[in-house]
């Protein structure tokens, strides 16, 4: 919402003037940015989890999701990159390929890309394709006694190149992963808060028949602020609960991180920044389509809202 935005400086001001605790201790604010945010959210996203870092709250997913489904294995995008954590890197091709390698539990899909990938724009049906690539990588680690806990997948891969998966993708994905006994969990870390215009959430792109289990979130929630989030489903979270080790975090949802985190919504609402992305968004794309006509080296525009990307070529 913008440098220093004085609703946020002012928010955090008074509130740690007032009283700044962990989340052990019961607070307003944290049940009421709870409910605010739950508004924007799907109703069977219903309980959060508040966490200091996009890297927590992926990695708290994937605790979520291998409790819940008591599999192990995830499948993820290639050039994907979801956090910092070993777990994270683990799961993250953009990384771990320089690194130590692809450990066996992880399997790498081919990332939607309808310009460069492998169906591209003259394919009949390309998401019909790319989802089937999902479920061989399915098929074939059963073979090998494998179990599928998770699809882990940014709603819009950003690290991978600004994609825009074609729209029905997901649920077909879904429907691969849930017959797996798997779950499907939505980074909106980069994209989410409005960035995409047209939905609060990238994942909205693909249509209100979709919705995952799981949906995190990061940067943008606290504008600067450390702050993230994971909202799942009361299933998830029940199964989750029933080991006896309670999820605690010390700054995870403090009064202070709670009330900036009110702060950023409600400045996205007053300020009507969804449309403001869609808005400029638009003009950013029409003037860059133009700038494609003229240079050859750009090969494609693509985006929504302020999630943009050129390709160059040679």
């Amino acid at each position: 919402v913008g440098h220093c935005h004085p609703d946020i400086v002012k928010a955090a001001h008074e509130q740690n003037q007032l009283l700044n605790t962990n989340s052990r201790y019961l607070h307003d604010n944290l049940v009421d940015y709870a409910e605010k945010l739950s508004k924007t959210l799907p109703e069977k996203l219903c309980i959060f989890y508040f966490l200091n870092s996009g890297s927590e709250a992926n990695d708290l997913a994937l605790r979520l999701a291998r409790q819940y489904t008591k599999h192990e294995d995830v499948i993820v995008l290639d050039h994907a990159y979801h956090g910092h954590l070993t777990s994270l890197i683990d799961i993250s091709p953009y990384k771990f390929r320089n690194l130590e390698g692809q450990k066996e539990w992880v399997h790498v899909a081919p990332v939607p890309d309808t310009y460069r990938g492998l169906y591209r724009e003259d394919h009949e049906d390309s998401v019909t394709a790319y989802a089937d690539e999902v479920k061989n990588i399915i098929e074939h680690a059963h073979k090998r006694g494998r179990k599928i806990a998770a699809f882990f997948a940014e709603s819009l891969p950003s690290v991978g190149g600004q994609l825009i998966p074609p729209a029905g993708y997901f649920q077909k994905v879904a429907e691969h992963v849930h017959k797996a006994g798997g779950v499907f969990i939505a980074d909106e870390i980069q994209v989410g808060f409005g960035r995409v215009g047209k939905h609060f959430w990238a994942f909205q792109l693909q249509g209100e028949d979709f919705i995952p289990d799981i949906v995190t979130m990061g940067k943008p929630i606290g504008n600067g602020h450390p702050l993230a989030c994971v909202a799942t489903t009361k299933e998830i979270a029940e199964a989750f609960a029933a080991t006896g080790v309670e999820y605690f975090n010390t700054f995870g949802g403090n009064p202070v991180s709670c009330a900036i985190g009110l702060a950023v919504l409600d400045v996205i609402e007053k300020e009507h920044l969804q449309a403001h992305a869609t808005e400029v968004g638009n003009f950013l794309m029409k003037l860059l389509k133009e700038q494609q006509i003229k240079h050859p080296i750009i090969g494609d525009v693509r985006g929504c809202g302020l999630f943009i990307g050129v390709d160059l070529i040679k």
